[in-house]
């Protein structure tokens, strides 16, 4: 284990306390890594030279065109989140599926899939989810662990549904395209969704009175009146969905120009549904700078820390430690995922990617393990992150808009089924990679192996005519 020094252990388990006692990201981040900095310079394992390289580091992250969609995509949910659109399509799929046990459920699903892939936000998702659906399953008699679970795991499908920016974060952390990262998702995505409702199926079976359907007295009759309201609060937006997407997939627009594409589309949709006003354009901008902030100081404060640990031979040192475990590549992605489930509870999903993954993926590429594949599959892990007490967000998020009669435990223990669900869909990825490769165009060219050859060519001899003077 210090075969390269004991300071790069020591630099990272330091990092790892400093998550763990609750300070700032971004500043512990920078502290450690500037502080361990200044140890090596004194004891000789770090070469100052190292630092010359930090301000084109902060410049590189402050022109990265790639993460200049992350703020496009995230103004892009926060105008669809607040223009109403999540009540329509949940009332009416409600509707649809009312006379069914467990109808609610299928509809909180469906609907917190649709709502993910057009806020690409969690927060966003279980937010909507739980204010307009919580009370309606409370009235109907709906278990309390279930309507709870239900509603905070669709808002958790929103990390891996594109238009993803935890899968942004990653293609930029692991060097591959948002595109190929897209596609890759689209299988694990659909997965999940559908675990979640053969969830819901065989328990509408087994304890059908959990989950009771809406009341005849609350139904609306079952007419084209009906559909049409339920389409016309679906169709526009998944319109904008495959427009965003379809144009990243096939190479027409990059993921930046894509964003700044769906942010119009957006607001277009807004006003469509006459809900386009200047307070909601004012609060999806607020939080978009928020978010977008905590980011770029998230990532000053890594590469900071990257490069200090990678200057101490900190890089040379996880490599020495994951490639030998036993059992090889499963050895490996088992531990990976291992580990990134149990770091989950303390670090949130952005912290994980921009600290951990840089690390990870260099060993995971000298093992022959495709990134995309492997940025999907801790994506899946990193789903986790929102669910499992005691720091799930999405029980924070799901607590903060209840009412006090909901008990705290009943959203943890209502968490834990849904967590396990996660967990399973992890192993189908990797026991199964076709899950995540079936989408991805695989007929591009490998340059890997490409020889250029030029061939050598004997230039003539001129004869310029200058006489021989020996």
């Amino acid at each position: 284990m210090f075969s390269h020094g004991i300071m790069p252990p020591l630099m990272f388990g330091t990092m790892i306390c400093f998550m763990v006692l609750g300070f700032p990201v971004a500043f512990s981040l920078s502290a450690v890594g500037l502080f361990f900095g200044i140890i090596g310079i004194e004891t000789g394992h770090f070469d100052p030279a190292f630092l010359q390289a930090l301000p084109f580091r902060f410049y590189g992250i402050i022109s990265n065109d790639l993460l200049l969609s992350i703020p496009f995509f995230t103004f892009m949910g926060a105008i669809l989140e607040r223009c109403g659109l999540a009540e329509d399509l949940l009332e009416g799929t409600g509707q649809l599926f009312g006379k069914v046990p467990g109808g609610l459920a299928y509809a909180v699903i469906i609907v917190g899939a649709i709502l993910g892939a057009i806020t690409g936000t969690v927060a966003a998702s279980v937010i909507a989810m739980g204010v307009i659906s919580l009370p309606i399953m409370m009235r109907y008699g709906y278990d309390m662990k279930l309507a709870t679970g239900v509603i905070a795991a669709s808002g958790t499908i929103t990390q891996l549904i594109p238009p993803s920016l935890v899968l942004i974060v990653l293609a930029d952390q692991l060097g591959r395209s948002v595109g190929d990262m897209y596609l890759g998702a689209i299988g694990p995505s659909i997965l999940q969704v559908l675990i979640f409702l053969g969830y819901i199926v065989l328990l509408s079976i087994m304890r059908p009175n959990a989950m009771p359907p809406i009341p005849e007295s609350a139904r609306e009759p079952m007419n084209w009146r009906l559909v049409s309201r339920v389409l016309w609060g679906m169709i526009p937006s998944i319109v904008l969905i495959f427009l965003v997407l379809g144009t990243i997939g096939l190479g027409l627009a990059t993921p930046t120009e894509a964003g700044a594409m769906g942010a119009v589309g957006a607001i277009l949709l807004a006003a469509m549904h006459r809900r386009l006003t200047w307070p909601l354009v004012e609060q999806a901008m607020t939080s978009t700078m928020r978010l977008t902030a905590m980011v770029v100081f998230i990532l000053i404060g890594s590469t900071c820390f990257s490069l200090v640990f990678q200057g101490m031979d900190g890089a040379r040192w996880i490599e020495h430690m994951l490639t030998g475990l036993p059992g090889g590549v499963v050895g490996f992605l088992i531990f990976v995922n291992i580990f990134v489930f149990f770091l989950a509870f303390f670090l949130d999903f952005f912290e994980i990617a921009f600290i951990i993954i840089p690390l990870l993926a260099p060993v995971a590429s000298k093992l022959g393990i495709d990134l995309v594949w492997f940025g999907v599959l801790l994506c899946v892990n990193m789903q986790t992150s929102f669910m499992h007490p005691p720091f799930g967000f999405a029980l924070f998020y799901l607590r903060g808009i209840a009412p006090p009669e909901v008990k705290s435990s009943d959203i943890y223990w209502g968490a834990m089924p849904w967590v396990f669900m996660q967990v399973i869909l992890v192993i189908v990825v990797i026991y199964w990679p076709g899950a995540v490769t079936y989408w991805i165009d695989t007929s591009k060219v490998d340059t890997t192996n490409v020889k250029i050859e030029i061939p050598q060519i004997e230039m003539p001899k001129l004869d310029l005519g200058i006489p021989n003077f020996k």
